[in-house]
């Protein structure tokens, strides 16, 4: 292996601040925590005369209804989920149902408290561009209120002389429709969401307390297929979890929860293509190294292999990747962090072979 101190590498830190904006707020379930007081809450609306519930309701209404896409969608869509409370022989006016639905839904600012931990793939829609344009897609990790982390997009354009000019957000933030299976979940948007209106909000216990740090990657397969995958680290508050996602439009997600002895720690980061016909991807196993993992299937890992310990003062408390490899003619270049003195955090890179990624051909010395 070889460190480097020969080459200098200019880097420039362009004038781009993504900001968190704490006016972009989610539709959530509001659960009072016990099926009697879904029932009296019910009872107490279901009181009301029409004049009071319709005054309530366009108070309601007026104040929240700009906030949101189909915020009448989702509130009917709550009283579905809770109409099984109220006896059959009750009438329900759709405005009735409308207030009863706003009784038992919140609003959550994804981005209270932080955006950040971007990773960058390139858009699978590359129309009405120049051709020294090319336009990409930013996943961004979001966290709010009692830091729940979710994932959420921002779409841009960089042309050859790396000028990059981001897609302005809306507002808006929506969740999409789920269907829960054994293994995972799907989670699906309609095609009039925007993609930077679009989030991944924590849907199964294991992600219950965040999805954290996605690392997105366009992969190949044997046929020339391609599509795109990310890994992200669950947490249910007590225990990390490994999600796989795939995609191939960013509107039809498949998410399944990795299995396997290897799937112990955070930050796998897949490689875009298979290496002699197996799976490939990195790992910390350990809390402190870099491990590189091969196998048959994209869900399961069982094999890994140290390649990479702690070497210089900037890093000596840990390293770990900062994404998934990108190849070059002269091997895998990974991007990677250090973690030194006083929890100090920096970016430096390595080299993998081509053929052979356990071994390592190249690693900065300095950050």
């Amino acid at each position: 292996m070889e460190t480097s101190n020969l080459m200098k590498v200019e880097v420039k830190r362009q004038k781009i601040l993504l900001r968190n904006d704490i006016t972009r707020v989610l539709l959530r379930p509001f659960h009072p925590g016990s099926e009697e007081r879904v029932e009296k809450i019910c009872h107490r609306v279901l009181a009301l005369s029409p004049e009071q519930a319709d005054s309530i309701w366009r108070k309601i209404d007026n104040r929240f209804k700009k906030r949101h896409r189909d915020y009448h969608s989702f509130l009917l869509s709550r009283f579905e989920e809770i109409r099984h409370f109220i006896p059959d022989q009750i009438t329900v006016s759709e405005q009735l149902k409308l207030l009863i639905g706003a009784y038992f839904t919140l609003e959550y600012s994804l981005e209270a408290a932080a955006l950040f931990n971007p990773s960058l793939v390139w858009h699978p829609e590359q129309d009405n561009l120049s051709p020294d344009e090319k336009r990409f897609i930013i996943s961004l990790r979001a966290t709010g209120e009692g830091h729940i982390s979710s994932l959420t997009f921002r779409s841009g354009i960089i042309d050859v002389s790396h000028k990059i000019k981001l897609d302005e957000p809306t507002r808006f933030v929506t969740s999409p429709t789920l269907r829960m299976h054994e293994s995972g979940y799907e989670a699906v948007f309609s095609a009039d969401v925007l993609l930077s209106e679009r989030v991944l909000f924590p849907a199964i216990p294991q992600e219950s307390n965040g999805i954290e740090d996605a690392r997105f990657v366009l992969f190949t397969d044997d046929s020339g297929d391609k599509k795109y995958f990310a890994t992200y680290t669950a947490y249910d508050g007590k225990k990390i979890h490994s999600i796989l996602l795939e995609t191939k439009d960013f509107l039809h997600f498949q998410l399944e929860i990795l299995k396997g002895k290897t799937i112990e720690n955070k930050g796998i980061a897949l490689f875009p293509r298979k290496i002699s016909g197996k799976y490939v991807s990195l790992s910390r196993q350990d809390n402190e190294n870099n491990y590189i993992m091969f196998s048959d299937s994209m869900t399961h890992w069982d094999q890994k292999q140290l390649i990479m310990e702690p070497l210089f003062p900037w890093e000596f408390f840990q390293i770990g990747n900062c994404g998934c490899p990108i190849e070059t003619d002269k091997g895998w270049l990974v991007l990677a962090h250090g973690v030194g003195a006083m929890r100090t955090y920096v970016i430096s890179a390595f080299l993998l072979d081509l053929e052979n990624p356990s071994r390592v051909i190249g690693r900065l010395s300095e950050p």
